[in-house]
């Protein structure tokens, strides 16, 4: 299921939309870290995935924001570029890191956080990315396409729990033999975010 079909799916009776997934802006940074310290806590910031983001801006036209009807921001998610290690013949494999994807704890269970993982590996394919990594549940993120077969070669900068350590294909065999240990590769914070006009609806 498209994130367009889940959205038309998911709308309120009268057809009115309660948020809107759209492309972070650089005025929802404050909100976005207290939302991010809400859902998981401050310890977020110790984890290994934050040693590939650290000090670098997302991927160009990957980082959204669900926003209500007021404004607010109620849920967040980023991809960041990354190499995951080499393929068999040596060369770089260059792919994306998604999160943290994170909901306003008042508004889980609501299909915000599924309409935000679908538009964002939409997006990521609709860009000509090869690959999405990432460390999280298996059982919330194989609904999504990702598993743990393409990330046996592979390691993070840091520990990791290996069964949530999964990979989604966006081009068929992109992450075949790559082995190695994922470094960034995304764009210092230094340089200034271009903000991509999008937006799509759904209901809470």
């Amino acid at each position: 299921m498209s994130a367009v079909d889940f959205i038309e799916q998911n709308l309120h009776p009268d057809g009115s939309p309660a948020c809107s997934i759209v492309n972070e802006t650089a005025y929802d940074e404050r909100a976005r870290e207290a939302l991010l310290d809400r859902a998981m806590g401050t310890t977020r910031r110790r984890k290994s995935s934050e040693k590939l983001r650290r000090g670098r801006l997302p991927s160009e036209g990957l980082a959204f924001v669900a926003r209500d009807a007021n404004g607010s921001v109620r849920g967040t998610v980023r991809l960041w570029d990354i190499q995951a290690g080499h393929d068999a013949a040596g060369k770089p494999v260059r792919a994306l890191l998604l999160g943290p994807l994170a909901v306003d704890p008042a508004l889980k269970g609501q299909g915000i956080g599924a309409a935000l993982m679908q538009h964002a590996t939409a997006e990521a394919g609709r860009l000509g990315h090869g690959a999405v990594i990432l460390v999280g549940d298996p059982e919330y993120y194989e609904r999504f396409g990702f598993s743990g077969k393409k990330t046996t070669g592979l390691a993070m900068p840091g520990p990791v729990e290996r069964r949530r350590f999964l990979a989604l294909e966006l081009k068929p065999g992109h992450l075949d033999g790559a082995h190695g240990l994922l470094t960034p590769k995304g764009r210092r914070a230094s340089h200034a975010m271009r903000v991509l006009p999008v937006s799509l609806r759904f209901s809470r």
